[in-house]
Order: structure tokens, then sequence, then C-alpha cells
């Protein structure tokens, strides 16, 4: 029997693709672990599925002057001393890293311990994290077609386009559920508002800003990110709010009839497979990398979605977008039906096979 090591944290998006091949493993007869961060978010994502967790030390590298800079790489060096006795004791036959800086030191680790590392970058555009572990990698999987190009020459040649794991469940979600669940009506349509695993202020004080032209108009199902929630809102008609949903979350999908969103590649994957019609509201250039309004330039010149910067957002623009989107959601559905950009958990569970 082999053994897999799955890892990448710090935000949903390094760990939902990790959990969308874990149902294939197991029935492939695997066994899996997971290493992440201690007590970061992974550890109570993956604590949900039942998988052996092994948490260790990370730290961050950071663009920016921050006294955690000083402390930072001597937690590294420790999680990759961790992360090199770990995967002796587990046997490990390969390494499956979803980015995060949690998994540098155990891609690194899995080099020095002469174990095949199979690396898949969610963005166009590859991550710090991922371009300090691509040396280490045996495969190099990417999301986007257009990846391969941001990558060397040496890079490019051990790289595959694979789409992006995501996991089965969320596909198999009952509309009558998620409308029963909510307690909406189905007769007005449903708006679902993905501010990304963390919460977005900027977002959700504009939906919220915005609830009396949202609610006559669509029934809200806003996810706002932990610690985001707003008790003087708990008993809005047709407005529901939550900090996250795990089982709940296909049901509530299968019941949206648009959704409003952050650009990062989980969503605008996910949203893709479910031929979901949306408007994409990337992080700016102000608080990330880039990577969002790379991912939404790249839907919205193949069709697939309407995208609104977020130093244009306003109660009057996100209006404006919303009444947009819904005269064109049959074009966007259209679109999206015939996108050769499919499901990529078939394809990561050939790389890992094949280098295991």
């Amino acid at each position: 029997m082999q053994t897999v090591i799955l890892t990448g944290g710090g935000t949903a998006g390094h760990v939902m693709p990790n959990l969308a091949l874990v149902p294939r493993l197991r029935e492939l007869g695997w066994t899996i672990h997971y290493i992440g961060e201690r007590g970061g978010m992974e550890e109570d994502l993956v604590g949900r599925t039942g998988l052996p967790f092994h948490g260790i030390a990370a730290g961050k590298l950071r663009r920016y002057f921050a006294w955690k800079n000083l402390s930072d790489p001597w937690r590294v060096l420790r999680g990759l001393w961790q992360s090199r006795r770990l995967l002796g004791r587990l046997r490990a036959d390969v390494v499956f890293s979803k980015g995060g800086f949690v998994a540098v030191p155990v891609v690194w680790a899995a080099w020095l311990r002469r174990i095949p590392v199979i690396i898949h970058e969610s963005d166009l555009s590859p991550g710090l994290a991922n371009r300090l572990s691509l040396p280490a990698a045996a495969r190099v999987c990417v999301s986007f077609p257009e990846t391969l190009r941001h990558l060397s020459p040496k890079v490019q040649a051990k790289a595959r386009a694979t789409g992006l794991p995501i996991r089965e469940e969320l596909l198999a979600g009952d509309k009558a559920q998620g409308l029963a669940w909510l307690g909406f009506d189905e007769n007005k349509p449903v708006l679902v508002i993905l501010g990304g695993s963390l919460g977005s202020r900027t977002l959700n004080g504009i939906v919220r800003a915005s609830l009396a032209y949202l609610r006559a108009h669509f029934q809200i199902v806003h996810l706002c990110g932990k610690g985001n929630l707003d008790p003087g809102l708990g008993g809005e008609k047709g407005y529901a709010q939550f900090e996250f949903l795990h089982a709940e979350l296909p049901h509530v999908l299968a019941a949206a009839d648009f959704a409003v969103s952050r650009a990062g590649a989980n969503a605008v994957f996910e949203l893709l497979a479910l031929r979901l019609p949306h408007l994409l509201i990337p992080l700016s250039l102000k608080a990330s990398r880039g990577d969002q309004l790379q991912n939404a330039k790249a839907f919205s010149h193949l069709g697939y979605s309407r995208v609104l910067e977020e130093e244009n957002l306003n109660a009057a623009t996100l209006a404006a977008e919303l009444e947009s989107l819904a005269g064109e959601a049959p074009a966007r559905r259209e679109a999206m039906a015939k996108s050769p950009l499919g499901n990529g958990v078939v394809s990561v569970l050939a790389a890992i096979q094949e280098w295991a």
C-alpha cells in the first residue's frame, strides 16, 4: 500500500483541492496523511475528513517590514526539520503540494529525502511559495494553460496543464434541499456572495449597505468569513449570513441563480464547474500580488465572468453590474458549458501515480 502526503494551507484555496483528491485516493487504496500548520485553518478543514493531520511550524516570507520577519525564518527551518522526520516516519512515497508557506518546508524536506514531489499552482501566475518550491518538483501541475508561459524553460519541461481538482460533492448539490435549508422562496432568484475563506471587509460592507436594493431583487446568501457576522442582521428576511459553510455548501450553491465572488482560483473554477453566472470582484494590487486580477481577466476574456474592480466598487456599481449579469446569464452559462477547462482530479491523480 502506497503512502501520499498532502500539504498546503493558509487559506481554503490551498486546502480544498487537496481534499478533492481524497475520495479517489481512498478508492485506490492509498494511505493518506496531511501536513499543515499547527493551529492553521487547514487543521480544522482536514479534521472534518478524518484524515491524520500532522502540524508543523510555519513562517511567512513577507515583501514588507514586519517584526515577524526576524523570527519566521527560524520557524521555517524548524518546519523543515519536523517535516523531514515526519516523512521518514510515515514512509512517504510521494508528496502533493497545493502551496501556501506551510508547504515550502515539506517540499524541501521531501527533496532532501529523494521523495518525488508534485506541485499544483492554481492561479494564472505562480505565487512566492510555489516559486520557492518549483526547483524541488518532479512534476508541476497548473490550472490555466497560460501559466506555462510564466515558467522557466527548465520548469516548463516538467509542467502540465491539468485543471484544478474540484470536490465531487460540490457538484452534487440539491436545489430543493438548499432552498428548504435556507428557508427561501423558490420563485425569487438567489444571489450568493462569496468573500473568500478569510472574508472581505470591503465587499461585506458594500453588500450590507446595499441590502435594500439587493433584497428587492434577490434572496441573499452571504458567506462573509470568520469573525465577520453582523449580529444586527440576524433576523432579516431573505438574507442569510454565514462565516463558512461545510456540508450545506453544495446544496446552497445548487439553489443559487447568481454569484458575486472574489477571484481566487478555487472560487472561479468552482463557479465555472457549476455553470453559475457570476460577477468577480478581484482583490486589488493594494492588497495582493495581482493574482486575482489575472484570474478575473482570463475568465472575462473567455466570456465566463463579469468583472468589477475593487476600486470601482460601490452600491451603485454593484447594482448596475448585477442588472447586466442577469441579462447576460444565458450567454454566460453557454460559454461556461463549452469550456475546455475541466475538473483536474483525474489528471492530478495520474501524476501522483506516475511518480509514486
